[in-house]
């Protein structure tokens, strides 16, 4: 550690002289962290100003993550923290998938930053769904895509789940039916069934994830899917579509004329 003994401080001059040289020393041995502190960027580069003035999608994943960490750590500002969760995680997709443990146990990461994550995926995952509820599925698929795989793609086990809409295919509500392995042996038809009718649906949409993250279809979900057709064919409501949720867009059944 640099240390500086100066007996004669007494005028201004030198008192400055004192300061800067402190300053420099201090740099170098790593224990200076005011110049790098977010309050002392200009305003425009500030990540929630920079937001107020040229809108959320101008910010990098760190600059965003920044502002929902609000402060860093000793040394190391909310934007170099975020950076360092970014590469620690390898991207910002696995740090927001991270379960409580994986992401408290990083330097500067707590539960009250895990709940506040939490909260915040969970109100893009309402909004989408809401979005949904004035819009034709059939008609809009690029959301309901969004929608299913903001709910399904980060688990680590297979879940069925069923999009319930009502005749004008706007969403009624989104139940998980069945989790585990996803085959003809686990996922019954007349509880399928019988949710629908409980909640006078119309027609459907079933989703599944592979956690793995590939979405190609398999044979025996195309065999389930067809079963669930023609056993909800009897109650007049409608197979729209079995969408396999993995990484990218997801496959859709319908699209590769397997229904």
């Amino acid at each position: 550690m640099c240390r500086l003994d100066y007996h004669d401080a007494d005028t201004p001059r030198r008192t400055s002289s004192i300061r800067y040289i402190a300053c420099i020393c201090q740099v170098q041995c790593g224990s200076f962290t005011g110049m790098h502190a977010i309050r002392d960027w200009p305003a425009g580069e500030r990540p929630r100003e920079k937001l107020l003035l040229q809108g959320a999608t101008a910010l990098s994943d760190a600059e965003l993550l920044a502002i929902l960490l609000r402060s860093g750590v000793a040394g190391r500002n909310a934007v170099d923290l975020a950076r360092d969760l970014l590469s620690a995680f390898g991207g910002l997709r696995p740090l927001l998938e991270a379960g409580q443990q994986a992401f408290c146990a990083h330097h500067g990461l707590g539960v009250a930053s895990y709940a506040q994550l939490q909260a915040v995926l969970e109100l893009g995952r309402r909004h989408l769904q809401a979005e949904l509820v004035r819009l034709d599925c059939l008609d809009n698929p690029a959301t309901t895509r969004r929608f299913l795989a903001s709910r399904l793609r980060h688990l680590p086990y297979e879940v069925f789940a069923c999009l319930l809409l009502d005749n004008r295919h706007r969403v009624i509500a989104f139940e998980e039916l069945f989790r585990g392995t996803i085959d003809g042996a686990s996922v019954h038809p007349r509880e399928v069934v019988r949710l629908l009718l409980e909640h006078n649906a119309a027609a459907v949409i079933f989703a599944h994830n592979h956690p793995s993250g590939v979405p190609e279809p398999s044979r025996a979900d195309i065999r389930l899917t067809r079963r669930l057709r023609d056993a909800l064919a009897l109650v007049d409501v409608r197979v729209l579509d079995h969408i396999v949720i993995g990484e990218g867009d997801g496959v859709s059944l319908a699209e590769r004329g397997l229904l």
